[in-house]
């Protein structure tokens, strides 16, 4: 099988047409079409769709892309930690993380590993919790940010932080309540929740079980901008991450509520795959992520507090 056709291959699926992967890659779009129809007749079938608006993968293509997407990327690493010198650490990172974390952490982290680690690129990709376990599985990353409890999922993990999932509210709807409240001040009032197996509702469904009280979800939903724009209408309120809603409040377009007997919390780990070790480059990105959150949450920046596990 050539690697070549392999790369070409994962990179037109990862753009979604042969104009942005001749981009990416350098390569004229001539080539790479060649490329893929190469690929395809080594394999015998139909890798993609080929439409006016780009290129999507079919079943088939969707099967190849699970199978040697992980084991290419750990081909290039490969090469990457050969050649890197032990005064310089050079490599490609890829990073999973939630889309509520994504806001608050991303930029940061992109920021302080250019300046740290100038060789090292960094790849960020979005993703729920399923998916990103099935990714670090295949070898699409090195890293991921995942909720605990850590034992459940089977994955090295490095226990980072417990954070209060939090009533989330337009301002000025609540003001009959204080900042610390119970699951039955709120029983009545229209809330918008991910579905299961999201963590935050597998969270919430438990404190509510725990305390007795039976919720008035109106809606469901898993996109997180989506959530919040709902409660930003003033009809609805949500359960969500402070530290996902920390600029909504200072800017005043949010109020948060914490909730008391029982408290809602969520711990977040790191996690990488148990059978590969990590690569200098992810090791070096592993030590600044560990230390850049450990400051967000003495400054204040992150309202959570550290595992000590």
């Amino acid at each position: 099988m050539d690697i070549k056709q392999l790369k070409t291959f994962i990179c037109v699926a990862e753009t979604g047409s042969l104009s942005a992967a001749s981009d990416r890659l350098r390569l004229a779009q001539p080539a790479l079409s060649r490329q893929i129809k190469l690929l395809e007749h080594k394999t015998g079938a139909q890798l993609f769709h080929r439409t006016v608006k780009g290129m999507t993968l079919t079943e088939s293509g969707e099967k190849l892309l699970s199978r040697v997407s992980g084991i290419i990327r750990q081909l290039e690493q490969a090469v990457d930690e050969v050649r890197s010198s032990s005064e310089s650490i050079t490599g490609n990172v890829a990073i999973g993380l939630m889309p509520s974390i994504n806001s608050v952490l991303a930029v940061r982290l992109i920021e302080k590993v250019k300046s740290e680690l100038p060789q090292v690129t960094l790849r960020i990709v979005e993703g729920y919790s399923g998916h990103l376990i099935e990714w670090l599985h295949r070898g699409d990353l090195d890293i991921s940010f995942l909720y605990g409890p850590a034992h459940d999922l089977h994955l090295r993990c490095t226990g980072l932080l417990y954070e209060n999932i939090a009533l989330i509210s337009a301002p000025g709807k609540l003001n009959n309540l204080g900042k610390e409240i119970q699951l039955s001040d709120i029983a009545h009032l229209p809330i918008v929740l991910p579905s299961r197996p999201h963590g935050i509702r597998i969270l919430v469904d438990n404190a509510v079980a725990k305390a007795g009280v039976k919720l008035n979800v109106e809606i469901s939903g898993d996109a997180f901008e989506v959530l919040k724009s709902l409660v930003k209408t003033g009809n609805y309120h949500a359960f969500i991450p402070l530290s996902a809603v920390n600029e909504d409040i200072r800017e005043g377009t949010l109020e948060a509520r914490t909730f008391i007997s029982p408290t809602i919390k969520r711990q977040l780990v790191l996690a990488m795959a148990p059978d590969r070790k990590n690569t200098r480059a992810a090791q070096a990105t592993l030590k600044i992520i560990t230390t850049e959150i450990e400051k967000m949450v003495g400054e204040g920046i992150w309202s959570a507090e550290l595992d000590a596990g």
